[in-house]
């Protein structure tokens, strides 16, 4: 999270984009890896973990999503944007969903 706050907290640059919604992907690819490691800090069961550490671990990530585009408010050259929540939030439920699957898969 710190590493997150870090890269938020940088004024905007302009980079060249690589194609359409690269911002987004990224987004994506860095909340998958919080939300694994939100899902993480839970003990799984036989089963994998249970739905309440899934939902529990999603709703940390969106919150730290929220918290994160609120933060670029204040910080010059950049605008939180709800779209990033969204890929944030999608992130975080596949990384979630990832590491459920192979606890699942493994630990049998």
């Amino acid at each position: 999270m710190a590493v997150l706050y870090h890269l938020s907290d940088q004024p905007a640059i302009d980079a060249p984009m690589l194609f359409p919604g690269q911002d987004k992907l990224f987004h994506a690819i860095v909340y998958a890896v919080l939300g694994g490691l939100y899902l993480a800090l839970f003990r799984p069961g036989p089963a994998g973990y249970p739905a309440q550490a899934r939902w529990l671990a999603l709703g940390l990530a969106v919150l730290y999503g929220i918290s994160d585009e609120w933060h670029q408010a204040f910080v010059p050259g950049r605008d939180p944007d709800v779209l990033d929540v969204l890929a944030d939030g999608v992130g975080a439920a596949v990384g979630i969903l990832v590491l459920h699957g192979l606890i699942r898969r493994f630990s049998r």
